[in-house]
């Protein structure tokens, strides 16, 4: 299926929105990723966007860890494929190995996970589900989380339901693997971090 939006250049997304995707792909090891290349044509809900999902992945209190587990629950419940490869590649950087990407699509019951990360898929299912939080599955959330994290994770999970739906009406597939300089550019950095 062919994107709905394509990917601006420089002229239509002016120096962020057109460098953003290609830097971010290098990271990646992907193509400029799309999800920059397409929300970057409308350059104002690009930066608030760019900020808001800033604040809820690097600068948040919920941890990378619960951060990715959460982002790949959604994903996998709402079947966006641009959200799940992107967030299983950085999911490794955590940690995350074939079980634990096995146990995602499983969901809270999986044996491999503890009593918090069972509490934050749970209360994914319900917000996917009903669009709301029983008070047992907000009790079991605040068993684990205060109040500002499970404000974050709110944000986080409602944030991403918001982002599928967008990529998914826009008809957004996944970044294709990097190639040439840029696949060149990504097995350095791999390296470097590896150091």
């Amino acid at each position: 299926m062919a994107p709905r939006i394509a990917q601006g250049g420089l002229r239509e997304n002016r120096l962020l929105g057109w460098a953003l995707p290609r830097l971010a792909g290098v990271v990646a090891g992907t193509a400029p990723m799309a999800v920059f290349g397409v929300l970057g044509r409308n350059r104002p809900v690009f930066r608030g966007w760019l900020h808001f999902s800033g604040k809820l992945l690097a600068g948040g209190r919920l941890g990378r860890r619960d951060t990715e587990l959460v982002i790949l629950r959604v994903a996998h419940l709402r079947g966006n494929d641009y959200e799940w490869q992107h967030h299983v590649h950085l999911s490794a950087r955590v940690g995350f190995d074939a079980a634990h990407i096995d146990a995602v699509r499983r969901g809270p019951d999986a044996e491999l996970w503890d009593d918090r990360q069972r509490a934050l898929l749970r209360a994914v299912d319900r917000l996917h589900t009903d669009q709301d939080l029983d008070d047992d599955t907000w009790a079991g959330l605040r068993a684990h989380l205060d109040e500002p994290t499970a404000l974050q994770f709110l944000f986080l999970a409602g944030h991403y339901q918001m982002l599928a739906t967008v990529l998914t009406a826009l008809r957004v597939e996944p970044d294709p693997p990097a190639t040439g300089a840029a696949a060149t550019a990504h097995r350095l950095l791999t390296r470097l971090r590896a150091r």
